[in-house]
């Protein structure tokens, strides 16, 4: 069986990893367009950076919960056969024990050098403008996709969709694109689709089934059920 999984903000709620935006619209008191956009890097790198330094330190202070561990022994099991696709750019996921994930929005724990192209691993501050140790420029930005950004991966997300039997949405809105629509290309390649949310979400029509509920009693639930079938 081929199955992908996509994982929104609400897997690592349990974890207390805020979700960006909040009920007023801001992501954690600033407006998305003032630290999410290229243009607000170019206006302002000085508070971008630093936003990106907070969130990037806060994730020392969360660790993994049940609902990672699950999705690990998920992977355990179907091995290549699984793709866990994820909105997330926390690092809970590997801390939990997976290891095939495709990161669509980019990761806090990894810096862009804008003039080299490279990518590198990076767990302390952008906000001092470090050189890239693969050109020496100081072009470094977080490897997060903002918004008018492409998403990174989206070829294999549409492949993996195409020829999936399974695909399952968990702790996501339904309300961000492209990931809103993963749920009709995988029902067009003949897959099975489920949510699993802590309540129904705006997309929960588009899915065949549902379940609401916290996701660290859901996932746990569901990856059982799944490996128990013959």
């Amino acid at each position: 069986m081929k199955v992908v999984v996509l994982t929104g903000a609400g897997i690592s709620a349990e974890s207390g990893v805020p979700t960006f935006r909040d009920a007023d619209g801001l992501w954690e008191g600033y407006d998305p367009m003032q630290v999410a956009t290229p243009e607000a890097f170019e206006a302002d790198p000085a508070l971008v950076q630093w936003f990106y330094d907070e969130r990037r330190a806060a994730l020392a202070r969360v660790e993994p919960n049940a609902a990672h561990r699950a999705l690990a022994r998920l992977e355990e099991s179907l091995g290549d056969d699984l793709l866990l696709v994820t909105q997330n750019v926390d690092d809970l996921h590997e801390r939990g024990g997976s290891r095939r994930v495709l990161h669509m929005h980019g990761r806090l724990r990894a810096a862009w050098c804008t003039a080299c192209d490279a990518r590198h691993e990076w767990t302390g501050t952008l906000g001092d403008a470090p050189a890239c140790s693969g050109c020496g420029v100081r072009a470094l930005r977080p490897d997060i996709v903002w918004f008018g950004e492409m998403p990174y991966g989206m070829d294999d997300i549409h492949q993996a969709l195409w020829e999936a039997d399974l695909f399952v949405a968990i702790g996501t809105s339904g309300l961000v694109y492209p990931a809103a629509a993963f749920v009709h290309y995988a029902e067009a390649g003949g897959a099975e689709t489920l949510e699993l949310n802590l309540e129904a979400s705006d997309g929960v029509g588009d899915f065949r089934r549902s379940r609401q509920g916290p996701a660290t009693e859901l996932v746990p639930a569901w990856v059982e059920e799944l490996l128990a079938q013959p």
